[in-house]
């Protein structure tokens, strides 16, 4: 593959990057596997955490408002609560056409179970992106941002940290060392879909929305921040590749050839 050039100024200041299903491993494949075990039908859980809104515990905790020994109380509780969990999947099995069956009559999530596997599926880079984000930082041409749901201000008792994977701290430097800057919810006290996040992330580092490609495994991430005029990559799980290369042609620069790699 021949490497794209363009010497003009680019069309795009700035790539951000989702970090969990994006730059790292989906902690939704933790989640699906939890839900097979428990006999639960796919997405039952997700409808539960999205369904809670502003105020839910998954919520509260990327905005850096629960502790973490006080978030698994609230997360295994509310996730628990078939009355609302079953409305919330039958809403989403309405709005997606599909059957609705298989659901709870009584359940017990145990939340630091279901958090401990999440974040121990999640400590893997995607090899795809990572490398396009090494490229993207050796042009030049691109402020590399990071935009997160996260928890780095959490404080997380010792016996805590090696349960969780987190024994080189919530955010490991060799993460933190691809970015130019990182945009925490925890820190910030935001978080995505909030557009004021999105905003912020571009008032700090520079740059308007319209100069900005977004990539995110979410979709209602990726809508606020097409409304905002950013220009939006879908991350479906397994297809990463696939959406490195539709980054390549919206940035105008190689992130995929075989032929670059060998100089990373």
């Amino acid at each position: 593959m021949t490497p794209i050039c363009d010497k003009r100024r680019p069309m795009f200041q700035a790539v951000i990057f989702d970090i969990g299903g994006v730059v790292l491993q989906s902690p939704f494949i933790a989640i699906a596997q939890y839900e097979h075990k428990l006999g639960l039908p796919l997405n039952y859980i997700n409808c539960s955490i999205v369904g809670r809104g502003h105020n839910g515990a998954w919520q509260k905790f990327e905005r850096g408002e629960l502790e973490l020994l006080e978030f698994y109380e609230a997360f295994g509780r509310e996730l628990s609560d078939v009355t609302k969990g079953n409305m919330w999947y039958r809403e989403y099995c309405k709005r997606k056409a599909l059957p609705c069956s298989g659901l709870p009559t009584e359940l017990k999530i145990d939340g630091r179970e279901l958090f401990g596997a999440m974040m121990q599926a999640s400590r893997q880079y995607d090899p795809h992106v990572r490398s396009a984000i090494l490229r993207l930082r050796a042009a030049g041409k691109h402020k590399v941002i990071a935009l997160t749901n996260n928890f780095t201000r959490v404080d997380v008792p010792p016996k805590e940290r090696e349960f969780l994977g987190w024994t080189e701290g919530t955010i490991p430097s060799h993460l933190l060392d691809l970015f130019d800057d990182f945009c925490d919810s925890s820190v910030c006290g935001l978080r995505k879909p909030d557009p004021e996040f999105y905003l912020l992330a571009c008032r700090r580092n520079g740059f308007k929305p319209s100069e900005a490609i977004f990539l995110d495994d979410i979709g209602l991430n990726l809508k606020t921040a097409k409304a905002l005029g950013m220009e939006t990559i879908l991350v479906k799980i397994g297809e990463t590749l696939a959406a490195v290369k539709e980054l390549e042609k919206k940035a105008g620069l190689d992130l995929t050839s075989q032929a670059y790699d060998s100089k990373l």
